[in-house]
C-alpha cells in the first residue's frame, strides 16, 4: 500500500469511556500497515470528562491533536474544525462511540488510492435498535431517489476524502450527512463500501426522532443548493406551476358545473380553494423569477479546475 500522510477526523461529545479504546485501536491498525498518520480529536462542548482523557493522550503520544469548544456547536462544526487542521493526503472521519471499526481504514484508503475523491461506508448489517435502522433506512430511500447519489448510507460516519475534497465544500449547519451529495454534485467520485459496523459499548445514542425530522428539512436545503442554487426559478417554478394548476382546474371545474346546471351550490369552498392555489402559485412563480433577476446581478463563474493543458 502507498504510505501516505492519513488524517483522522474524530468529533466527540461526552464520550470519555470510549475514546482512549478507540485511540489505542487506531493506533493498532495504522502502525500494523505502516501507515504514517494523525488523530485529531475535537470535543464538541463535551460536559463530562472527555476532554480530560483527550488532554492525557495528547501528553503521552505524538501524532495527536485536539481540538476543544466552548460549547456544543455540532458535528458539521466539529469536522469542519477538523478538516481545517488535517495535513493528510487522505482524511478519514468516524465516530468516537466505537460503532466503527478502524480495521475499515485500509480498506478505505485502498478505494481512495483506485481513483475516487470520496468513499462512504455501508453499514449494510447495522447493531442498532429497529426505531434507529427503520427511519434511516427510509430516509437513505429518499436521498437516493431524490438525488441520484446511489448510497445506501449516506450518514455512516466512517468516510475517507481526498484532501482537495475537503477544500472546495464548506460544512455548516447539520448538512454533514449530505458531503458525499455535495461533492457528487461538484463532480468529484463518489462510491461506497461495506464496513463492520458495531453495538454501541459505552453510553447511549445522542439521536432520536428529532434527527429525522431535521435530516428531510436539510434533505430539502441540499437540494436547493445543489441543483437549483443558479436556476432558483425552475424550483419556486414547478411548485408554482403545480398549485396554479391545481387552482385552475378546480376553478375550471366549479365554473363548468355554472354554466351545465346554472348553480355552484355546494361549491364555494371548492371555488375558494382554486382561487387561493392559483394566488399562491403566481407567488411562486414571480419568486422565482425574482431570484433569477437577484443572482443574475451578482453573478460568478462557478466551476473547479481539475487539469489544464496548454503550452
Amino acid at each position: 500500500m502507498e504510505e501516505k500522510k492519513i488524517s483522522i477526523v474524530i468529533p466527540t461529545y461526552n464520550e470519555q469511556d470510549s475514546i482512549s479504546e478507540l485511540y489505542l485501536e487506531i493506533k493498532q491498525v495504522m502502525q500494523s500497515n505502516n501507515l504514517s498518520y494523525e488523530i485529531i480529536f475535537i470535543d464538541d462542548g463535551s460536559t463530562d470528562g472527555t476532554f480530560k482523557v483527550m488532554e492525557e493522550l495528547y501528553n503521552d503520544n505524538q501524532g495527536v491533536k485536539v481540538i476543544r469548544f466552548r460549547t456544543n456547536f455540532g458535528k458539521s462544526a466539529a469536522l469542519a474544525a477538523g478538516f481545517k487542521t488535517a495535513i493528510g493526503k487522505i482524511i478519514i472521519t468516524m465516530d468516537a462511540d466505537l460503532q466503527d471499526d478502524p480495521q475499515e481504514i485500509p480498506a478505505l484508503i485502498n478505494k481512495i488510492n483506485e481513483g475516487y475523491d470520496l468513499v462512504s461506508g455501508w453499514k449494510q448489517k447495522r447493531n442498532d435498535p429497529i426505531t434507529k435502522t427503520i427511519p434511516s433506512r427510509a430516509f437513505n430511500f429518499m436521498v437516493r431517489m431524490l438525488t441520484g447519489v446511489k448510497l445506501h448510507d449516506i450518514n455512516c460516519g466512517i468516510k475517507a476524502y481526498r484532501s482537495t475534497v475537503i477544500k472546495e465544500i464548506d460544512v455548516y449547519g447539520d448538512l454533514h450527512r449530505f458531503l458525499p451529495v455535495i461533492a457528487s454534485n461538484k463532480g468529484f467520485k463518489v462510491t461506497e463500501i461495506k464496513v463492520q459496523h458495531h453495538a454501541r459499548k459505552y453510553g447511549k445514542t445522542k439521536y432520536g426522532i428529532k434527527r429525522f425530522v431535521e435530516g428531510i428539512l436539510d434533505l430539502l436545503t441540499v437540494l436547493l443548493l445543489t441543483r437549483y442554487v443558479k436556476k432558483p426559478s425552475h424550483f419556486f417554478g414547478s411548485f408554482g406551476l403545480l398549485f396554479f394548476s391545481i387552482g385552475f382546474i378546480a376553478d375550471f371545474y366549479v365554473t363548468l358545473l355554472k354554466f351545465i346546471t346554472g348553480s355552484t351550490q355546494g361549491r364555494i369552498p371548492l371555488l375558494i380553494f382554486g382561487v387561493l392555489m392559483i394566488v399562491v402559485g403566481v407567488q411562486l412563480i414571480s419568486l422565482g423569477l425574482l431570484s433569477e433577476i437577484i443572482i443574475q446581478k451578482d453573478k460568478k463563474h462557478e466551476y473547479l479546475i481539475k487539469k489544464v493543458l496548454y503550452k
